[in-house]
């Protein structure tokens, strides 16, 4: 069997014996990311994926004058795009892991913005004492 033959047999038993929601896991070219959406579900068409250390959001920009009148923001579970396509849209990505608030980046090149937002790992929380009453 050629290395095609064998790849595409691999995605049909895997299409055949996952449910859907974990196909998405599978489409990964190489080990180093992890893919979270798919592009009909996310806002403006953006992909949004994480490495070991980052999350990265991937829009394509249909025109260069978006870059002049978008606003980015981020918390540190989601992103915000406002201002693209029109001024008065707000587009909220939720993350897939939560993020730094500083250390973010933005940069485009050959028609996709691309953000870069460091993976937090310091995860605070509390135990919490239940009472009877």
């Amino acid at each position: 069997m050629q290395q095609s033959d064998v790849q595409s047999f691999i995605e049909k038993v895997f299409t055949q014996v996952l449910p859907e929601n974990m196909q998405g896991m599978t489409n990964q070219k190489d080990g180093s990311f992890h893919k979270e959406n798919k592009n009909s579900d996310l806002p403006l068409q953006a992909e949004v994926f994480e490495t070991h250390s980052y999350v990265f959001i991937r829009i394509p920009v249909k025109d260069e004058v978006w870059l002049k009148q978008m606003k980015l923001y981020h918390t540190s579970n989601q992103s915000i795009v406002e201002g693209i396509p029109e001024a008065p849209d707000r587009h909220v990505i939720t993350l897939p892991a939560l993020v730094k608030k500083k250390g973010a980046a933005a940069q485009y090149k050959d028609g996709t913005l691309e953000i870069r937002l460091p993976k937090s790992f310091n995860s605070q929380y509390s135990e919490i004492d239940v009472s009877e009453f």
